[in-house]
């Protein structure tokens, strides 16, 4: 039981991390472009505006998807709870895959949505269509 509860713990690392950081971004992003703390793409550093969208984006969508895989996380440890500590080790394996797949997919949500809003050089599609680029 006690190795159920350490993995069920572990298993919980990556939601409340997602939870903490996406709140972080959203709250007090990053505010210079650097290459050591934040959302870090070539698309999301080419300027000061695609730099903060991007930490506001990718922070409610970590924020959102952390509170939503914390009880999955719980709830797919269940059926390990009186198994045999490699099933455990087993079912703990897949879930941890699980939510790094869900981690990484949020990389293409944020490009999507920088791609949405900004040119290839960083530029407001917003401004451009309305013709305010260059003024």
């Amino acid at each position: 039981m006690g190795f159920w509860i350490f993995l069920t713990i572990c298993n919980l690392m990556i939601p409340i991390l997602m939870i903490v950081m996406g709140k972080v971004f959203m709250k007090n992003p990053p505010q210079t472009i650097n290459g050591i703390y934040g959302y870090r793409t070539s698309r999301s550093m080419k300027n000061q505006d695609t730099w903060i969208y991007a930490h506001l984006y990718c922070g409610k969508l970590w924020w959102k998807t952390g509170w939503i895989m914390l009880p999955l996380a719980v709830i797919g440890m269940f059926p390990g709870i009186k198994a045999a500590e490699d099933v455990v080790g087993m079912l703990c394996g897949v879930i941890e895959i699980i939510e790094c797949i869900a981690l990484f997919m949020t990389i293409f949500f944020v490009e999507k949505a920088l791609a949405k809003k900004f040119d290839k050089n960083g530029n407001a599609l917003d401004d451009i269509k309305a013709g305010r680029k260059g003024e």
